[in-house]
């Protein structure tokens, strides 16, 4: 199915880095599909890494070499240049979409190298293409987000596949933007879960100072935080997160309050001088061509359906990563939908969540009943002394 898919991209596809995705990852899973028929003993390990190399790797290092992307990729290196020579990674005046930033000011930080080695040795160049930054800390966090969960979480070959995946090689070889929110949203629900509440906030204030659809994930990690350590620790992380985003928002809210409403509110929805090209035919786009009435009818069908997950959260708070992972989905997958502009992609996140969340907390209910095995066989076992040793 991942061949299939991949190999759709090339036939309709207007976008010249994903039919490039396209044709690497369909040759990448072909191949890893026929390493598994082949070979019975390692056959699934290596399809894992072929499918790795076809879908991430080569699309990736031929992209970044050629310069190949999607927009948001140049939107947040010059975000990361503009934040270094003004303050804030917001244009004054945009003269066309292009130039819009529609992030939060802590997206430039995926940018700042760019601007390091802007006029640096050309080779050199490359290291500041923002997707490999945004792909280092998404990995990272997965990697903290499973030290979190006891050192077990996704084992190794099971998160090569995972990345290796659609839902996540298609984002990082060709725009990589949302990653880093995915990760800290991950690392996130990690830390609460194993009552960690001052560090699930500073990892939530990351996460929302990038962009403010990361912002849901503040009922859910109080949630989650109140129902497994009580009210005082759903504060504590409430409040570091909370006070972390104000902190990066506010440089840019004091020096360009205008461009930040402009281009980081209204321009996603639908509201901004300049048309978002977020425009896949989701209901809450549908409404909104409708004229005034369909959009303030977009905004309340929104609203209601936070309220309704708000309302989910206090009458049953999840009790754990991944009903907390699923509640967060849902919550996301209605904003999305519902919103006056989105993309089919924003749907990656969300599942990914879920996705991530069981393959995370799997080996942890197998784990004890192990553990049980080994400790009863080791009370069943005589013990030696004396000679018999």
């Amino acid at each position: 199915m991942a061949a299939v898919w991949a190999a759709a991209f090339p036939v309709v596809s207007s976008l010249g880095p994903h039919r490039v995705w396209g044709a690497s990852a369909c040759v990448g899973y072909l191949c890893a599909a026929v390493a598994v028929l082949s070979w019975r003993s390692l056959g699934r390990a290596v399809s894992v890494w072929i499918a790795g190399i076809g879908a991430v790797l080569v699309p990736l290092v031929v992209l970044v070499l050629t310069g190949g992307a999607q927009s948001e990729v140049g939107v947040v290196e010059r975000a990361g240049l503009l934040t270094v020579r003004q303050g804030t990674p917001y244009l004054a005046d945009p003269q066309a979409v292009v130039e819009v930033t529609p992030y939060l000011p802590g997206m430039a930080l995926f940018g700042l190298p760019g601007a390091v080695v802007a006029d640096g040795w050309e080779p050199l160049r490359y290291l500041g293409d923002a997707r490999l930054w945004c792909a280092a800390t998404f990995l990272g966090c997965l990697w903290a987000a499973g030290r979190v969960l006891g050192g077990r979480g996704t084992g190794q070959l099971v998160g090569a596949a995972l990345i290796a995946s659609p839902v996540v090689a298609l984002p990082l070889a060709v725009s990589g933007v949302d990653l880093p929110l995915t990760g800290l949203l991950c690392l996130a629900l990690a830390l609460a879960a194993r009552h960690r509440p001052v560090a699930a906030g500073l990892a939530l204030a990351l996460a929302c100072s990038l962009k403010w659809t990361a912002w849901p994930a503040l009922a859910v990690v109080a949630a989650l935080l109140a129902h497994r350590a009580g009210l005082g620790a759903a504060l504590r992380g409430t409040g570091v997160a909370v006070a972390g985003t104000v902190l990066a928002v506010l440089p840019s809210a004091l020096l360009a309050p205008g461009p930040l409403v402009e281009q980081v509110f209204a321009f996603p929805t639908g509201r901004g001088e300049w048309e978002t090209p977020a425009a896949s035919p989701l209901p809450g786009r549908l409404l909104a061509d409708l004229g005034p009435f369909g959009w303030y009818a977009a905004m309340t069908l929104l609203a209601a359906g936070g309220v309704a997950v708000a309302v989910s959260l206090w009458v049953r708070p999840p009790a754990g990563l991944v009903p907390a992972a699923d509640r967060l989905a849902v919550g996301l997958c209605t904003a999305f939908l519902l919103a006056p502009a989105g993309r089919f992609g924003y749907l990656a996140l969300p599942v990914l969540l879920s996705v991530w969340a069981r393959l995370a907390e799997a080996p942890s209910r197998v784990a004890p009943a192990r553990s049980r095995v080994v400790a009863a066989g080791s009370a069943a076992r005589p013990v030696l002394v004396g000679g018999d040793r």
